[in-house]
């Protein structure tokens, strides 16, 4: 269904050049990217009491070409087991034989160079991630997660908003260390997510009818995002199904997000002098943009991750307050503990359910001060 081949020549063609710096500029940031990230898991372990690895592998650095190489590979684990059960679904197509083939070809290419564009996009504007997927095990059996930060993004960013340097990198070090925390210190959590994910693609409508419905859809939501709406094409191409399913994945991911954007701001201060400039120019620039940018961030669906940000950091922040550290990470106990979209909205309704109705009393005042 998607030529992996294809995806990689295309989004390395079509990104975008990094920052222009000297080998020795590069060298050095490189060096330093990777000492703040074990800097910031310490910090991220003492702060949040999750008991994530105690000596985890420095950060892996990347360029925009090697962030795509990655995420394919990435995508490529994930997916491609899941579209040889949904080619079996699907069947044999209406031309049969030959010809049936050289349609899943030209297909699966043109797939391939849509992904492609969308990965040299994202490229230029990723800061780091934590790649469940990857690198697989010395077995080769199973995904045992990497931290990954994109160098000339990281620069790019903190050019952009004249912030200093070395706080910036650690700011995003802190965000992305959280992510590795949470994936390795709850050994559910990374099942949980795959689980949604397999559910999620396998739920896909195959019926031709149905395909037809989310293509003019999906044309829809882009006419009405280049108007300035807000379809996106993550809503338009699902099914019934997927929609249930989705929303769980989206609650979690915005715990995720909003957990990583707490930690950062709330460890900073200690150990980043300059965050709270730092926090509000970033802030400036996830909301700036020329039209074009913000109408392929909504058709992307980013603007709704930055609302994960900012609905899940007030999730985190107000169970802090009530209930402590402590009482937060109940969060983590199993996939039951999870906040639901509306508990996420509403924390009193978790804190509730999860933690007890007395634990607000039980906090000693110092917590609240978290």
């Amino acid at each position: 269904m998607i030529d992996w081949n294809v995806a990689v020549q295309a989004g390395t063609r079509l990104v975008r050049p990094g920052p222009q710096v000297s080998h020795a500029e590069a060298r050095e940031v490189v060096a330093e990217l990777r000492e703040l990230s074990k800097l910031a898991h310490g910090h991220v372990r003492e702060f949040t009491g999750m008991a994530s690895e105690l000596d985890p592998d420095p950060a892996t650095i990347v360029d925009r070409p090697g962030w795509i190489r990655a995420n394919v590979d990435g995508f490529r684990v994930v997916l491609e087991p899941l579209m040889e059960q949904m080619s079996e679904r699907r069947g044999p197509g209406p031309l049969g034989g030959a010809g049936n083939l050289v349609v899943d070809a030209v297909g699966s290419r043109v797939t391939g160079m849509q992904v492609g564009a969308i990965l040299s996009y994202m490229a230029s504007r990723v800061l780091g991630q934590y790649e469940l997927f990857l690198p697989p095990d010395p077995d080769g059996r199973a995904p045992t997660g990497r931290l990954t930060l994109v160098a000339p993004n990281i620069v790019h960013v903190e050019q952009e908003l004249r912030v200093d340097p070395r706080d910036f990198r650690l700011w995003v070090c802190l965000h992305e260390e959280t992510h590795r925390a949470q994936f390795t210190a709850v050994p559910w959590l990374r099942e949980y997510v795959q689980s949604q994910m397999t559910q999620f693609l396998l739920a896909s409508d195959l019926d031709p009818g149905a395909m037809l419905d989310r293509i003019k859809d999906a044309a829809e939501a882009v006419a009405d995002a280049v108007r300035g709406g807000d379809s996106n094409l993550i809503d338009a191409i699902q099914s019934p199904e997927q929609r249930e399913i989705l929303d769980r994945l989206t609650a979690v991911m915005t715990l995720a997000e909003g957990h990583g954007d707490y930690v950062m701001d709330a460890v900073g201060p200690e150990v980043v002098p300059s965050v709270q400039q730092i926090r509000s120019r970033f802030q400036g620039r996830r909301e700036g943009g020329n039209r074009m940018d913000k109408t392929i961030r909504r058709l992307l669906g980013l603007d709704l991750k930055m609302k994960q940000y900012a609905e899940g950091s007030r999730f985190v922040r107000r169970v802090v307050t009530e209930v402590g550290m402590s009482g937060f990470n109940k969060v983590w106990d199993s996939p039951e503990s999870l906040p639901t979209h509306v508990e996420i909205k509403e924390p009193e309704l978790w804190i509730a359910r999860v933690v007890g109705p007395r634990a607000i009393d039980a906090v000693p005042p110092e917590a609240n001060e978290a």
